[in-house]
């Protein structure tokens, strides 16, 4: 039988990774309570950090439908849990572990899609959702313009065309 305090965990856990866009494991052996503290800092305001228990975490996480991460809970283990952007969070950890060798990024989950540390790496090289954004309306609002100029440019050569046509015509009028 379960314990109460244990079941418990495993169900603030589920619900965790259920309401998580992504989660990131870590192993966080060697750091400070300090150095923990700014880590949480660093990940921002849409994500929170959390030493956890491997048995209990792998159960949650089971539960919650994602079995890819089995292999990762092994020694000291921490989740990072991402409800916002997940780009700006890996960045976070990525330049935490820059500064602090001893955090070591092993793996994640992205919408239900498992993710190696590498790939996490490379999620923390992308721009924010934000600016990827904004570059997009920059696109779309430049591909308008060209648009705009095209169907404007097309009556003003026809106009241009059908004067040439009468100067001419006045021209041949006139010489008659």
């Amino acid at each position: 039988m379960a314990r109460p305090d244990k079941a418990a965990a495993v169900a603030e856990l589920t619900e965790q990774f259920r309401s998580s866009n992504a989660a990131v494991l870590t192993e966080y052996r060697g750091l400070t309570v300090a150095q923990l503290k700014n880590l949480r800092r660093s990940l921002g305001e849409n994500a929170q950090y959390a030493v956890v228990k491997n048995t209990l975490t792998k159960i949650a996480a089971n539960e919650a439908g994602i079995t890819t991460l089995d292999d990762l809970f092994n020694g000291p283990t921490a989740v990072a849990f991402v409800t916002g952007d997940p780009v700006e969070s890996a960045k976070g950890l990525r330049d935490f572990a820059k500064d602090n060798p001893n955090l070591v990024i092993k793996g994640g989950v992205l919408d239900g899609k498992a993710l190696s540390a590498d790939e996490i790496k490379k999620l923390a090289d992308l721009e924010s959702r934000e600016v990827l954004l904004s570059k997009l309306a920059g696109a779309l609002k430049g591909k308008q313009s060209q648009a705009a100029s095209v169907f404007q440019a097309l009556p003003s050569k026809l106009v241009r065309t059908v004067d040439a046509l009468r100067a001419k015509q006045d021209e041949q009028g006139g010489a008659e």
